[in-house]
């Protein structure tokens, strides 16, 4: 009798201990599966951020492209000023040695006039120069202030329907997901917006 009962219970601890592994096993394989599910919908579902290209922008943009035509050509006028008192003063100075070759100055004084002169010329080719050139970055940095205060105010009335939590530039980061751009977008609103406004 005691055998049996022995052997009852050895066999009743058996079963308990293998019914134990086999309900840790299948809470393991459970536990398993749960964070995987989880991690499949986490996967679909995009951060609350997005980035924009800002080179991109620059380049597509009707407001920044119209800029950069005004700032190439406010560049060659510049470029044309400073050519033609170039050949303002070789001319001169060509004239004068000639001058010089041909015995053309009667007075020593008759000389250093000319040569005042074309020290004065060099000057107002200077300050000509100068003049421009502050013109060029006032008018450069103007631009650059009126499309950043554009693309901002744009990129704030924009959110206002989206509610991202984040608008990033692209070259600050490192590595962004592609399905976080929406530089098309912006560049479509910023032009729709530039276009309305400009007609």
């Amino acid at each position: 009798m005691k055998r049996s009962y022995r052997s009852l219970v050895s066999a009743a601890l058996v079963l308990a201990f293998a019914w134990g592994i086999s309900a840790c096993g299948n809470d393991k394989e459970t536990k398993k599966e749960t964070p995987k599910a989880k991690t499949e919908t986490k996967a679909a579902v995009l951060p609350n951020y997005r980035y924009v290209d800002l080179d991109t922008v620059l380049s597509r943009y009707n407001l920044a492209k119209d800029y950069n035509e005004e700032m190439l050509r406010m560049q060659t006028n510049a470029e044309s000023q400073m050519k033609q008192h170039e050949n303002k003063i070789k001319n001169f100075a060509t004239t004068v040695q000639n001058k010089m070759q041909n015995n053309g100055y009667l007075t020593e004084e008759s000389y250093k006039s000319d040569e005042r002169k074309m020290a004065n010329m060099q000057t107002e080719a200077q300050r000509s120069m100068q003049t421009l050139q502050g013109n060029l970055a006032q008018a450069a940095e103007q631009a650059q202030k009126t499309i950043n205060d554009s693309i901002n105010a744009f990129i704030e009335t924009y959110n206002k329907t989206r509610g991202y939590d984040a608008i990033l530039f692209k070259a600050a980061t490192l590595y962004i997901n592609p399905a976080l751009d929406i530089t098309d977008e912006v560049v479509e609103g910023l032009n729709a917006r530039y276009n309305k406004v400009k007609k």
